[in-house]
């Protein structure tokens, strides 16, 4: 029962990690193309929280659920990879 409450919990965090990603991308073209720097400081900061939260619970699995290495590689990979937390989140986080 706990295991189901984590997993949902990290699907959860795995696809605002994504929207996240997909916010930052839109305020890096406010800063960059229109010079408006202020919305990417405030995204930056949600967006690092929060893949920091999906690592974290990476390693949670990792250590106290005995996932396999290549398992949490993968997720990790993905937390790099355009749409890669919604991904993980279909696929892996069921």
């Amino acid at each position: 029962m706990k295991n189901n409450k984590l997993i949902k919990q990290f699907r959860i965090v795995a696809i605002l990690e994504g929207f996240s990603w997909i916010a930052l991308l839109i305020t890096m073209i406010l800063k960059y193309k229109f010079e408006i720097s202020y919305p990417n400081k405030i995204v930056g900061l949600i967006h690092g929280l929060f893949f920091l939260l999906f690592c974290g619970y990476i390693l949670l699995f990792l250590i106290k659920e005995k996932w396999a290495f290549s398992k949490a590689l993968i997720l990790f990979i993905a937390a790099f990879l355009p749409f890669g937390t919604f991904w993980a989140a279909k696929k892996y986080l069921k």
